[in-house]
């Protein structure tokens, strides 16, 4: 473990990002240059893209799955943000093992081998999908999770991991932060994971978008923005002597998948009607997570409301199709 005495939390610091070429990892990775913080991206480019960095960006393009020992010896970050994972809740229903390989396997590892290279701390990507189906919301950290996808186990897995590594493996200080449903920017809208995203991509295609269930369920709709700028206060605070650094990054406001088309849809001009399909196995029905630790521990607030994110995603994607 580092033992420095002088360590300074808001001082500029050596980050690893892992998924740093993806959707939010990218996110994050601006707003780190933004904050004078020195950045390297490891990314199989799987999903990621190279256009979403900025061109001085060091990355290193590898595979999490076959280690990361070597890199973080040769990089000697301070600080590692973990983005990379197997994002989707159907996807984790229909292959769990993979689920498991992806998020936990490969998340054990570089816990592991970032003990061994003497980095600091850890900032991890977790999920609302940790607390599965509650009796109460919104949801807060302090409620006993019950996962009801291999998505939001693998999820809450890690989360003990980080915790045994403190204890145990020599890690300094770590961070969980459990992501509302992000969207915006640099979305997959490919993907089986991102409701904003394929509903935008199936209105510019002119293709009929599909709700499943009654499109009642909700969630806490968080703009890309907003969770990068929460990573950021992630690692600029102290949070070595914190007793369970786990923090629900969200707006604290609970909307349907209805209302996200028909904000979309009155966006777009469009009279397009949606197609309602059968229940996926795995969703749960009301989200909402209780953001105000993160607001009192990290100095974090949303700044993007649901209408203005949607719009801004909206121009985004007509931009880039232009």
């Amino acid at each position: 473990m580092s033992s420095n005495p002088s360590y300074n939390p808001n001082s500029a610091r050596r980050c690893l990002v892992t998924g740093g070429a993806g959707f939010i990892g990218s996110h994050i990775v601006e707003q780190l240059i933004a904050r004078q913080h020195e950045v390297v991206v490891v990314d199989n480019f799987s999903s990621g893209k190279r256009e979403n960095l900025p061109s001085e960006v060091e990355v290193i393009e590898a595979d999490l799955r076959e280690g990361i020992g070597a890199i973080l010896g040769k990089v000697k970050p301070e600080i590692v943000i973990h983005q990379a994972a197997q994002v989707s809740v159907s996807a984790s229903m229909q292959d769990p093992i993979e689920d498991a390989r992806m998020n936990i396997l490969t998340s054990i590892q570089l816990i592991h081998d970032a003990c061994r290279h003497d980095v600091q701390k850890i900032v991890y990507a977790s999920s609302a999908a940790a607390y599965g189906p509650q009796d109460s919301i919104p949801l807060t950290e302090s409620m006993r999770p019950v996962p009801v996808s291999p998505y939001g186990a693998s999820k809450y897995t890690v989360e003990h991991y980080l915790k045994t590594a403190a204890l145990g493996w020599g890690l300094r200080e770590w961070v969980a932060l459990r992501y509302g449903n992000v969207y915006g920017p640099r979305q997959d809208p490919h993907g089986e994971a991102g409701v904003v995203a394929i509903f935008i991509q199936k209105f510019l295609s002119g293709d009929r978008p599909t709700i499943f269930d009654d499109g009642e369920m909700t969630r806490d709709y968080i703009y890309v923005e907003d969770v990068a700028r929460a990573n950021v206060k992630a690692v600029e605070t102290d949070l070595q002597n914190h007793s369970d650094p786990v923090f629900n990054i969200s707006r604290q406001e609970e909307t349907s998948v209805n209302k996200v088309f028909e904000i979309l849809r009155d966006e777009m001009g469009s009279d397009m009607e949606a197609f309602y399909g059968p229940p996926r196995p795995g969703d749960v029905r009301r989200s909402i997570l209780d953001s105000s630790s993160a607001r009192d521990t990290l100095d974090w607030n949303p700044q993007v409301t649901v209408e203005e994110g949607l719009r801004k995603t909206l121009q985004s994607f007509l931009l880039s199709q232009r």
